[in-house]
């Protein structure tokens, strides 16, 4: 079953008198264990989509569906839990609360699901401890490199455990060194922990390394790239559709 899946979804904006179309008749699906990038010019809609992903917003238009269940069919409670425990966010500025230590923003999301002390703290170290900063579970933001708190925030959306995480340009603000290291921690969440990531992104450092890329442009979703293994699962279940037609 996909994780996400976007049926004929279109999202509409009214500026003043200005009207925008974000999105145009968009069919998207995320399956467990991707890793892909939406790419495309500033203004085409990519925070607009991750935002519909992570029910954020909703669609003008159309049909979101997480893990199976409509998402227009959820109520605001519903929709809170499942914004809470199926995703993991990672912003382009960290959005770390500077007076916390790394362990205590790591801990945030924990304390907002009513976990018990011990719980919070020997969950965020484990996430700390797979970023590789368990050492720098005490510093506070402002004792860290840019490098170092962007694997903080890739902590804090881990320490949930959740489906998928979605990422809104998660190495603009990385030197080429650091986002190197980002993206192969990255990379390895993904291959070895089967973690799901969705990124927004123009960097070329990030698209080398997924396995698919979708491009919006003038609202339109297009696949620009996709990996051999996806192309052949998709033929096979393409030609088990046909076969139950037939």
């Amino acid at each position: 079953m996909n994780l996400v899946q976007f049926s004929s979804v279109s999202k509409r904006y009214t500026l003043g008198e200005t009207h925008v179309t974000a999105l145009n008749d968009v069919d998207f699906d995320v399956r467990p264990g991707d890793f892909v990038a939406i790419t495309g010019p500033s203004g085409s809609g990519k925070t607009t989509m991750l935002n519909l992903i992570g029910c954020l917003d909703s669609p003008s238009s159309g049909q979101v569906s997480i893990n199976g269940e409509t998402v227009d069919s959820l109520g605001e409670s519903e929709l809170d839990r499942l914004r809470s425990r199926s995703f993991g966010m990672i912003f382009q500025n960290f959005n770390l609360i500077p007076v916390l230590t790394a362990l205590e923003n790591v801990s945030l999301p924990l304390h907002l699901h009513g976990f018990k002390r011990q719980q919070m703290r020997e969950r965020a170290q484990e996430a700390l401890a797979a970023v590789g900063l368990d050492c720098y579970a005490a510093f506070k933001p402002d004792q860290l490199s840019g490098g170092q708190r962007q694997r903080v925030a890739v902590a804090r959306a881990l320490v949930t455990r959740p489906h998928l995480i979605l990422a809104d340009e998660p190495t603009a603000s990385l030197d080429t060194a650091n986002a190197l290291a980002l993206i192969g921690l990255m990379k390895q969440l993904n291959t070895e922990r089967g973690v799901t990531f969705v990124f927004s992104t123009h960097d070329d450092r990030l698209l080398r390394q997924v396995s698919r890329i979708v491009e919006l442009r003038d609202g339109y979703l297009s696949v620009v790239r996709e990996t051999p293994d996806r192309i052949a699962s998709k033929s096979v279940a393409n030609e088990a559709q046909r076969s139950e037609v037939l």
